[in-house]
């Protein structure tokens, strides 16, 4: 079991299923907002069913449409739980915060160093609390 101590940039906590990758997604034309699924072919997530994980990705990819398409996919209750970035990702933290003025419902935003990210690839299971720690029991 390892711990590590994210940054939290918007409060949230999740149990379950990590998905992870080393490569950035693109939210727009990369994620249906509608199921969940991760749809950019070319990413090696793609197929994956993102709902409820716990998402570890090193940022996102594109521009303001990733905060759009993550919001509505917040909206329709069909976002991760928790998205753990390589630093601070701005387009994925407007997008959580946004849905909870909005909405009155989020997802937990962490950001960690390389040396954390790099912990976390490959991990199965992530538990994440409200204050950014981090356990990967496997």
């Amino acid at each position: 079991m390892s711990v590590i101590q994210g940054r939290v940039l918007v409060e949230g906590s999740a149990a379950g299923a990590a998905l992870t990758s080393t490569e950035p997604l693109s939210f727009w034309g990369g994620y249906d907002q509608f199921t969940g699924e991760v749809i950019d072919r070319r990413h090696p997530l793609s197929g994956a069913d993102a709902v409820g994980t716990v998402l570890v990705l090193p940022a996102s990819r594109g521009s303001s449409t990733t905060a759009a398409v993550l919001l509505e996919a917040i909206r329709r209750e069909n976002a991760p739980a928790v998205i753990i970035t390589r630093g601070t990702d701005r387009f994925l933290t407007l997008a959580a915060i946004v849905a909870h003025e909005m909405y009155d419902r989020t997802i937990g935003i962490v950001s960690v160093d390389a040396d954390g990210f790099e912990q976390l690839l490959g991990a199965g299971q992530l538990e994440v609390t409200p204050d950014g720690q981090i356990t990967r029991p496997d």
